[in-house]
């Protein structure tokens, strides 16, 4: 009897190396009725970072992504890079690079199955339908050899899907929860729909702040598509580098991106632009999933009171009522989200540590810490907006 051919796993120095067609039949086959789940995996975006030199060379995110072929058929593939330092990653894992270093091990360089810069829960181990287990059993098992075979301290799996989570922790992965403030679209028709589901007094208070934004004297724009024009990403690029050196030193993103993002990601994009007399002074760059408006990135050369709250969050719940959108991702951190309709979520990652007695030390602090994090979710949660009413219909 004939054997069936085992499977194959390599790994690539650049996405060019792999037909876009046979990554995204993994990443995203679901394009065939529509736009992409997660615009973050597609061969388009992960491309634009390394044609752009945001990741790369000198960066400190040097790809590595993993194929897994049966026989001639891509099955599987997973982004993946070797780090020289934590930056970018959003579900940090410091204090861990000082606890190995303090006690005389090497943290870095490290394996990160990651988007880059991208703080957006979805799959990681990019699979072919109908290959979802043998893909990421094959996925994790390859990243794992790497690690140890190549001396490394770490392998690191963030804004997992919590299939994935569950998953991989059954393969013997560390499960880390962290947490983040999504709003979810309760089949509202429109954005008063919405506010009537609040208390009275948060529901006056977004109110006030949607008039006070507007004190700026000018007009919101918000774009996608072949309405954004390089103009456009003049004035945006001037916003992000503001933010990027007050936040992170410099920008993580190139300004070759955002060009390379003007010729092949604008379909991917919505852009809220807010305009005084043919000026801009603040924008929001979101991503457009099929049910999902990611927000990534706020800048401004101005400062209007509350212009932040519209650009960034109120702007992106109207044109995701508008869309029929279910979920609008506010990306990291911000607890002011939770006054503004953005409730507590969970959100997931898979870590393998080399040394054993560091990955059992880790798993200790790990189960404290989802304990921790399942009661911050919960206060939180008891203080969110929402009328008692409106939640028991959502429960």
């Amino acid at each position: 009897m004939t054997q069936p051919p085992a499977l194959t796993v390599t790994s690539l120095n650049a996405l060019s190396n792999i037909d876009a067609a046979d990554w995204d039949a993994c990443a995203c086959p679901e394009v065939r009725s529509g736009r992409p789940v997660d615009p973050f995996t597609t061969h388009r975006f992960l491309n634009a970072l390394e044609d752009s030199g945001s990741v790369g060379h000198g960066t400190g995110w040097q790809p590595h992504h993993l194929v897994v072929r049966d026989d001639n058929q891509v099955i599987a593939v997973a982004p993946m890079y070797a780090k020289s330092h934590s930056q970018g990653e959003y579900i940090f894992d410091h204090s861990w690079a000082h606890a190995l270093e303090n006690a005389g091990g090497r943290y870095y360089p490290k394996l990160q199955i990651a988007v880059p810069f991208t703080p957006a829960t979805g799959r990681r181990f990019l699979t072919r339908p109908g290959h979802e287990a043998q893909g990421m059993g094959a996925l994790v098992q390859a990243a794992v050899q790497i690690g140890a075979e190549n001396d490394l301290s770490s392998l690191h799996i963030t804004f997992c899907s919590e299939d994935e989570a569950i998953a991989g922790a059954q393969m013997g992965l560390l499960r880390r929860c962290s947490q983040q403030f999504h709003w979810v679209n309760a089949g509202y028709d429109s954005f008063d729909a919405f506010l009537a589901n609040l208390s009275s007094r948060k529901r006056k208070a977004i109110r006030k702040e949607r008039q006070k934004s507007m004190g700026f004297g000018g007009r919101i724009h918000t774009l996608t598509g072949h309405d954004i024009k390089p103009e456009h990403w003049d004035a945006f690029w001037q916003f992000y580098q503001d933010t990027g050196a007050r936040k992170w030193g410099s920008p993580y993103l190139t300004r070759a991106f955002f060009e390379i993002a003007h010729a092949t990601l604008r379909d991917d994009i919505v852009l809220v632009m807010a305009e005084r007399d043919g000026q801009y002074i603040a924008g929001a760059l979101n991503f457009l999933g099929r049910d999902t408006l990611f927000g990534r990135y706020w800048g401004c050369i101005e400062d209007h009171p509350c212009l932040h709250f519209e650009v960034c969050y109120y702007q992106a719940i109207d044109f995701a009522i508008t869309h029929g959108l279910t979920c609008v991702e506010a990306g990291a951190q911000g607890e002011h989200k939770l006054a503004r309709g953005y409730m507590p979520v969970t959100t997931h990652s898979l870590h393998w540590l080399a040394n054993p007695g560091f990955s059992d030390a880790v798993a200790r602090f790990l189960e404290e810490e989802r304990a921790a994090v399942d009661e911050d979710i919960e206060i939180l949660t008891s203080y969110g907006p929402f009328r008692q009413s409106a939640v028991q219909e959502h429960d």
